[in-house]
């Protein structure tokens, strides 16, 4: 025979009640510690890049004063600064990707982690 109430959780006592909240709190302090980490973690690969990109402008810089120097006429159609211009191009695009990596991350809710952790 089938009771009134089967198939539903039984009424939750102070205990249970108390242990859903640590659990839920443990989960929240849990998820924000792990969004601070990825977020710190790109932030260093960010800082990185900038570097890298900084390099690549001192590097064609010198190159077009080289090329400035030894009375080349089309400066920036030589290959070194093409591929120099190129290579900034994508620094660039690797530096607006982690950018916009980090303001999603910092956007997540700790529901978004609780759905992302059950699958």
């Amino acid at each position: 025979m089938s009771e009134p109430g089967e198939g539903k959780e039984p009424p939750k006592g102070p205990s249970d009640k108390w242990l859903d909240v640590t659990r839920k709190t443990f989960h929240s302090a849990t998820f924000k510690a792990g969004q601070y980490k990825r977020i710190v973690q790109k932030k260093i690969d960010l800082g990185a890049l900038h570097k890298k990109i900084s390099m690549a402008y001192a590097d064609l810089g010198k190159v077009i004063d080289d090329s400035r120097g030894a009375g080349e006429g089309d400066i920036l159609a030589t290959d070194q600064v093409q591929q120099l211009l190129q290579r900034l191009d994508s620094l660039k695009q690797a530096a607006e990707t982690l950018e916009q990596e980090i303001e999603a991350i910092k956007t997540e809710s700790t529901t978004e982690g609780e759905h992302e952790e059950t699958h």
